[in-house]
């Protein structure tokens, strides 16, 4: 089974990147690049989630349980370059 959360991704004063989202709760995820903090989001993300279902507790009413996305979909993401000043 599969979910798309939506997360949220913002870069740190001391350097790195934070990833939370708006609908699982508890949900943070720090790395040194993006794809690291997204590669860690994915595995918390998980794990919340398996907590969830493990202790029956009702799933976000806004996680999307996605079917297999089809070879054709896009996904849109935004992220920030940084350029030497």
């Amino acid at each position: 089974m599969e979910y798309l959360i939506p997360i949220e991704i913002e870069p740190l004063e001391e350097g790195g990147f934070l990833a939370t989202s708006p609908i699982l709760q508890g949900f943070l995820a720090e790395g040194r690049t993006i794809a690291e903090t997204m590669e860690i989001a994915q595995d918390v993300a998980r794990k919340l989630i398996e907590s969830y279902i493990e202790h029956g507790d009702p799933l976000p009413k806004a996680l999307t349980r996605q079917a297999r996305r089809k070879k054709s979909e896009h996904i849109k993401v935004s992220v920030p370059i940084m350029l030497p000043a």
